[in-house]
């Protein structure tokens, strides 16, 4: 058995990570959960966004699963996701975008895997605003480094899976230092791996190229902003944020996560989709090995996803957050 840090979030975080912990049962998944929580929860609890004994945890076990987690908005509070990802190093960040039979979409065949930097670029956090004059300057802070490991990430996955080609989205055309640095990483990464072709494409016609024909693409890596707004588009391509999966991997851990918001709104109605957390799960359970489990879970979810009057209203149904649950379990 294997202990993960179970972090359940805000808003609709709790029900849906309820879900996945019935299904993981159900399958006789081997791993235990040691749960801690952050987020506005915590904070109005303990006063603090990350509790020391949540650090401790993830210290500990270097794998956990994570819920949607609410930053207090406007008080000066720094993301909480950013804050995990820097303090871990956790570089890199998953997003698979697939379509799925029983998901409504525009497009078919979709299949490839998003690599984002995860640390770096305007996410670094340096900023500085001059009140006199009215001008704020936001460094975008890319290292030789950094761009290696996300792109030695992109090439081995693809090199792993079989897929065989790797897209840069840059922008070095205007980004001139920048994106030479990502396009040169590249470049030297990808005498690793023969096997492995690679193209570049600016940002703007990556962004084109996907809603005109996604299908051509298999990995795709980049930089932070670029990475974080494809992503969410990958995601829209395929059904939305609601049935996609999302990590964020180092080199010595992992943090596995639905990417979509808490939803207060329907928070505690039973009304949430559990699908993006758990395939999220899949994902952890797939890095630790565990493949039979998760494709068997990956297996039930799709069937349920095929019958409409399985699924949360968002999918087309009418079942609760806990109906769907069921249904996966009995078609496990």
């Amino acid at each position: 058995m294997t202990t993960v840090t179970l972090i359940p979030g805000d808003g609709i975080g709790p029900e849906i990570t309820e879900a996945v912990k019935a299904i993981f049962a159900a399958a006789e998944v081997p791993i235990t959960w040691e749960e801690e929580n952050a987020g506005q929860t915590t904070f109005d609890a303990k006063g603090e966004l990350i509790p020391q004994s949540l650090i401790d945890s993830l210290e500990r076990n270097r794998i956990a699963l994570k819920g949607p987690i609410t930053t207090p908005v406007g008080k000066g509070f720094k993301s909480i996701n950013v804050q995990l990802r820097q303090k871990f190093d956790l570089y890199s960040n998953v997003r698979p975008a697939k379509t799925t039979a029983g998901v409504k979409t525009r497009f078919e065949n979709v299949d490839l895997v998003l690599f984002r930097e995860n640390t770096e670029g305007l996410y670094s956090g340096l900023e500085m605003y001059d009140e006199r004059l009215g001008i704020s300057d936001s460094v975008a802070r890319v290292t030789v480094e950094g761009c290696h490991k996300i792109v030695r990430a992109a090439f081995q996955y693809a090199a792993t899976h079989k897929r065989p080609k790797v897209t840069v989205a840059h922008k070095a055309n205007i980004l001139k230092s920048a994106g030479r640095l990502i396009l040169e990483a590249a470049a030297n990464v990808s005498k690793e791996f023969p096997e492995v072709q690679w193209d570049e494409k600016i940002i703007d016609n990556m962004c084109m190229q996907l809603v005109s024909k996604p299908e051509q693409f298999e990995v795709i890596v980049t930089t932070n902003l670029f990475g974080d707004i494809l992503s969410d588009l990958c995601a829209g391509l395929v059904g939305g944020l609601g049935v996609v999966s999302g990590a964020n991997i180092g080199d010595d851990m992992a943090i596995f996560e639905a990417v979509h918001g808490s939803a207060p709104d329907i928070a505690g109605q039973g009304l949430a989709n559990p699908t993006a957390l758990l395939r999220s799960g899949l994902m952890m359970l797939q890095h630790m090995g565990l493949h039979e489990h998760a494709d068997r879970i990956e297996n039930a979810l799709e069937i349920t996803l095929l019958d409409k009057s399985c699924c949360t209203r968002d999918l087309g149904g009418t079942a609760s957050t806990s109906e769907f649950a069921q249904h996966i379990i009995s078609n496990l």
